[in-house]
């Protein structure tokens, strides 16, 4: 690549959508520069889904021991701090391992606030770093509710941070982080009112089984308020007031603003350079280009069809990790990227869903999982699954709601992805027993 400037590839931001492929770029023989304002490693292994679900760990024990009661005796309590301190105890080297993974691959890591002032330049706080390609990888933020008193709410890191648990919390929002908060928290022994936006939860997922989630997370005392139409937050002694509705009100100790999050796109001169983007995030070709031809981006960032995930940021930094290394000139292929809420029990899927099946006049098997033995060891009650088989019967999607189902799901991904027939099906043998082995039992 080119010689005069700093950086042959130079990355806004360090998380998934940047060091997965910064680091083999690399190692490939590339000059490779990472700007970061915050923590290393983006917010992924810092305050999202590792730090989750090392506090989702002890709610997932709780509901096994609560499913074998009478064979196991005696009740499980959650201690918030301890668990608090140890979900700190994960995740506290992660950005010293991320980083010294990247200095060791012969990366600078440029710490600092960027923003651009040419489509080859980049200010870290006024000092100018260039490259010849420059990707964007800024990720997403917590949306924050544009209403009197905004700043008595709080967002998810603050969440995953409180070393005490309030006894009263109020949800704003009922998505992915609204509902797996709420298990959480409703599980360390918190009240939780969840008050919705609309009236559905999780509405990208499956609706009967998203309702199997709120019905036993009602059945533990979460209460749902629908169509809440919160107004304001108003501080009231040690507490704080969520003004909804009709003149109604709600005094709880603490709120979790979990209305969703946003692109950082904001801020860092993308109008200066002439790069588009919209409410959704920047706006890229089947290339990850942007429309500035040497300025790429990666991950959540991005506008596209694609689940915002971790796994998706993943793919599309070592996408172009290849390309900028030679390796491959093709447009990216996206691979069957599934997707999970970390509930209790859980709701995952992958590829088509039910409701698209049904549009195309596919095949559709459900299976009511508590009637499978291997479920009865654990004397699991809820759960079922629903797959999609095209004409050929390949399966082409499967959406499940049950204690394991991120794990069926992963197991059966290989399927829908590489349309897997009877021979290849029988072809697969499988750890017995297992989940996996439970799960492919259900293709045969």
């Amino acid at each position: 690549m080119a010689n005069q400037y700093n950086y042959d590839v130079l990355y806004l931001g360090s998380g998934h959508g940047t060091f997965d492929g910064a680091i083999p770029l690399a190692h490939s023989g590339v000059k490779v520069g990472i700007i970061e304002e915050d923590m290393i490693g983006g917010t992924c292994p810092n305050y999202g889904c590792n730090a989750k679900i090392t506090l989702d760990a002890p709610v997932a024990l709780t509901r096994e021991v609560e499913q074998l009661q009478g064979i196991v005796e005696g009740q499980l309590s959650i201690n918030w701090t301890k668990s608090e301190a140890h979900k700190q105890d994960v995740i506290k080297g992660l950005p010293g391992m991320i980083g010294g993974l990247l200095k060791d691959s012969g990366i600078d890591v440029i710490h600092g606030k960027g923003t651009f002032k040419d489509n080859h330049t980049v200010l870290v706080d006024g000092q100018p770093k260039t490259a010849e390609k420059i990707v964007i990888s800024t990720g997403l933020r917590p949306h924050r509710l544009d209403i009197p008193g905004t700043e008595l709410a709080h967002d998810s890191r603050a969440f995953m941070s409180l070393t005490k648990l309030p006894k009263q919390i109020a949800i704003i929002g009922s998505g992915y982080i609204s509902m797996e908060f709420a298990t959480i928290a409703n599980a360390a022994g918190a009240n939780v009112t969840v008050l919705m936006h609309g009236d559905q939860v999780l509405r990208n997922f499956y609706h009967p089984y998203v309702a199997q989630v709120v019905k036993d997370l009602e059945k533990r005392g979460v209460k749902f308020v629908k169509n809440a139409g919160v107004s304001s937050f108003e501080k009231s002694g040690d507490q704080v007031e969520v003004h909804y509705g009709d003149s109604r009100t709600l005094t709880v100790d603490w709120i979790l603003d979990a209305t969703g999050r946003i692109p950082n796109v904001e801020k860092i001169g993308l109008d200066k350079i002439g790069v588009k983007y919209n409410q959704h995030g920047i706006e890229v070709n089947d290339y990850l280009q942007t429309s500035v031809d040497n300025i790429y981006a990666s991950g959540d960032v991005i506008d596209k069809a694609q689940p915002k995930l971790t796994p998706t940021a993943i793919f599309e930094s070592t996408y172009l990790s290849k390309r900028f290394s030679g390796q491959i000139n093709d447009p990216i292929n996206y691979p069957v990227i599934p997707s999970v809420v970390f509930t209790s029990p859980r709701i995952a899927k992958a590829g088509l869903s039910i409701e698209e099946g049904k549009e195309k006049s596919y095949q559709i098997e459900t299976n009511y999982l508590p009637d499978d033995w291997y479920r009865q060891v654990d004397n699991e009650t809820i759960g079922d699954n629903s797959m999609v088989f095209d004409k050929q019967h390949h399966l082409v999607g499967v959406t499940e709601v049950s204690e394991q189902a991120e794990n069926v799901i992963n197991t059966l991904l290989p399927a829908i992805e590489f349309k897997f027939g009877p021979a290849e099906l029988n072809r697969l043998v499988y750890l017995f027993p297992s989940i996996g082995s439970a799960a492919w039992t259900q293709l045969s």
